[in-house]
C-alpha cells in the first residue's frame, strides 16, 4: 500500500466521520445509511428531503470519483453473480437484524460508546473476516 493510497484512505474516513458528526448535531439523526434508505422506501412526512440530499450526496461522490479517477471505481467480481446476489440479500437481512447497518453501528453507534454498536460491529468484522477466509481458502465460489 502506497503513501497516496493510505492518505486518501485517512481523508475518506475523515470525511464520513464529519458528515456523521454534522448530520447528528444538526439534526439529531445517526448517519446509518440502510436507515436513511429505509426512510426513503417507506415515506414520512418531514423525513424525506435531509434523507433524499444526503443519499444524493453519496451518489454524487461517487460520480465525482468516476469523472476523476475512472479506474478507481473498477471492480473485478471475486464470485460468481449468484454468490454476489445471495451476499447482498445477507447483508440487507443482517442490517434489519441487526438494527442498522455498519455506518450506523461502526461509524456512529461505536463513538457514542453504545453496547449494542460494540457488539454489532465485533460481529461484522469478525464474519467479513470468517467470508474472507473461505473465500481465499477456496472453500466458497
Amino acid at each position: 500500500m502506497d503513501i497516496s493510497t493510505i492518505s486518501m484512505s485517512l481523508l475518506g474516513g475523515g470525511l464520513i466521520g464529519l458528515a456523521a458528526a454534522f448530520l447528528l448535531l444538526w439534526s439529531g439523526r445517526i448517519a446509518g445509511i440502510s436507515g436513511i434508505l429505509a426512510g426513503l422506501l417507506k415515506p414520512v412526512a418531514g423525513e424525506v428531503a435531509w434523507r433524499a440530499a444526503f443519499v444524493t450526496g453519496l451518489l454524487a461522490g461517487g460520480a465525482t470519483l468516476l469523472l476523476v479517477d475512472p479506474g478507481a471505481l473498477e471492480v473485478r467480481a471475486p464470485a460468481s453473480l449468484g454468490v454476489i446476489a445471495l451476499a447482498g440479500l445477507c447483508v440487507g437481512y443482517g442490517s434489519r437484524l441487526g438494527s442498522g447497518c455498519t455506518s450506523g453501528h461502526g461509524v456512529c453507534g461505536v463513538s457514542r460508546l453504545s453496547a449494542r454498536s460494540l457488539v454489532a460491529t465485533a460481529t461484522f468484522m469478525l464474519t467479513g473476516a470468517l467470508t474472507v477466509y473461505l473465500f481465499h481458502s477456496g472453500g466458497i465460489r
